[in-house]
């Protein structure tokens, strides 16, 4: 598991330099890699071997998109010991004229290790779509593996994005921050397919899809119900946003499935209230449909998946799969509520009115000791001493909407007449760091993403 970024350090200035050349970059480059060396060795010792695992180069069309990249690349430098080259396309830097800029961060050493983080900050004009390969490539290190991550959206279709990829092991995209999210998506999976073999993909949104894929395949892991993947005949999918950019990760999350299932998709037809149904065909020639539907929800971005729901039936008995994130919150009952109200806490049960009565007499002796005990409870919660004339009015709310550093999953599984079993799980929402390194921990050559990512691409052409 990926290690999770907790701070940043602000890296130091040691070169700037404009209208320069990349000879002028890598020279300071050396220079500043020999300094290091030797102040870290001292006056008695040989300069140590340079500590290396990757080359992390970064485009960037903005300063904002700038200024991520280098946040990022100082952020997992501890756990990834690297060198970083972020190119930013600068409107007011003349063609052909480079200005640069390396900053530098010593990173904690221990027995074994010293390192140094370097990020060399490029701005020319028109590298991101152009010459980013001549660019780039001199300043790489031999003997490592180069990672190439494009802030925005690549040119996809393009020679000199294919250029890019043969110097590269692997590119890794925010397919939720595509400029035109359908066609660019499109663009991502045929790359992902006619790009070199070595060539490996990764996308943020895959990455955030994984506490979704991690909850439906816990649902499948006991042996007794490893038939249900077999007798699986409909899903549906929730999404934020109307357009149809906005299903991409919803069509990554079923994609998934359909991959790994051996789904193969047919047709799709539009249905009431905006739904989309998709038609599979599994194994055997039975049919499966797997509705999309688009809904609001303020607290989620564009494109976020809302909940998933899958249901079947195996051997004589029916399942169902619900995951939620962030769910609605039902309204509470206060301290006034009569004993009309508290007889729907309890149920009556039996065909006649004895179950009803004993269910009022139980509310009504509730209620009664809710009363008494009201003054008792107003203390506790509010921290006052008893006998304070001063009274404090509380306030329920029958919704609290889950904003911050984490949200929520709720799993309700349904199997025959059995009672409906609940699991909540807080997930945290990852930074664009913690991301980054748990992508790059992985190589980037997840042949399970890959798979998802094409039968994704087959059903967004289908929708």
């Amino acid at each position: 598991m990926a290690q999770t970024v907790t701070s940043v350090p602000v890296p130091d200035i040691a070169w700037h330099g404009e209208a320069v050349t990349i000879g002028d970059v890598l020279g300071a480059l050396s220079g500043i890699r020999r300094k290091f060396a030797h102040a870290e060795a001292g006056e008695d010792e040989h300069p140590r071997a340079r500590n290396c695992v990757m080359t992390l180069v970064a485009v960037a069309t903005n300063s904002a998109d700038e200024a991520r990249a280098q946040h990022a690349s100082v952020a997992i430098a501890a756990h990834h010991p690297h060198m970083a080259i972020i190119v930013c396309e600068e409107v007011s830097v003349r063609e052909g004229r480079i200005d640069a800029t390396i900053a530098t961060h010593p990173l904690s050493p221990s027995s074994t290790v010293h390192a140094e983080c370097e990020v060399v900050g490029l701005h020319v004009q028109g590298a991101a779509g152009e010459h980013l390969a001549a660019l780039v490539d001199p300043l790489l290190l031999s003997g490592v593996p180069v990672y190439l991550w494009w802030l925005d959206s690549p040119p996809f279709g393009t020679r000199e994005l294919l250029d890019a990829t043969r110097i590269c092991d692997a590119l890794v995209v925010d397919s939720a921050r595509f400029d035109r999210p359908y066609q660019s998506f499109l663009g991502l999976a045929d790359l992902a397919l006619s790009a070199h073999n070595h060539l490996g993909v990764a996308d943020f949104q895959w990455a955030r899809l994984e506490p979704w894929r991690e909850a439906v395949a816990e649902f499948f892991e006991p042996k007794d119900r490893r038939d249900y993947m077999k007798g699986i005949a409909e899903v549906g999918v929730d999404y934020v946003g109307d357009a149809r950019g906005n299903r991409i990760a919803a069509s990554l999350l079923v994609g998934w499935l359909a991959s790994a299932l051996g789904w193969k998709v047919k047709r799709a037809v539009g249905g009431k209230g905006g739904v989309l149904v998709a038609h599979f065909e599994l194994e055997g020639g039975r049919q499966l449909e797997v509705a999309f539907r688009s809904v609001p929800k303020t607290d989620l971005a564009q494109g976020e998946v809302s909940a998933i729901r899958i249901s079947g039936a195996s051997a004589g008995r029916t399942f169902q799969l619900t995951v939620q994130r962030d769910p609605e919150r039902h309204h509470r009952l206060t301290s006034d509520v009569g004993p009309s109200e508290l007889k729907y806490r309890h149920r009556a049960g039996g065909d006649d009115d004895a179950g009803l009565e004993v269910a009022l007499r139980t509310a009504t002796r509730d209620h009664e000791v809710l009363q008494r005990n009201r003054e008792t409870l107003t203390h506790m919660a509010t921290g006052d001493l008893p006998g304070d004339e001063q009274r404090h009015s509380s306030t329920v709310l029958p919704r609290e909407r889950r904003r911050g550093e984490n949200h929520v999953l709720l799993t309700m599984i349904d199997i025959g007449g059995a009672e409906t079993l609940r699991h909540v799980q807080q997930v945290d929402i990852e930074d664009e760091a913690t991301l980054l390194l748990k992508l790059l921990s992985t190589g980037a050559n997840d042949t399970v993403y890959t798979r998802s990512l094409t039968a994704a691409a087959e059903l967004m052409r289908a929708l």
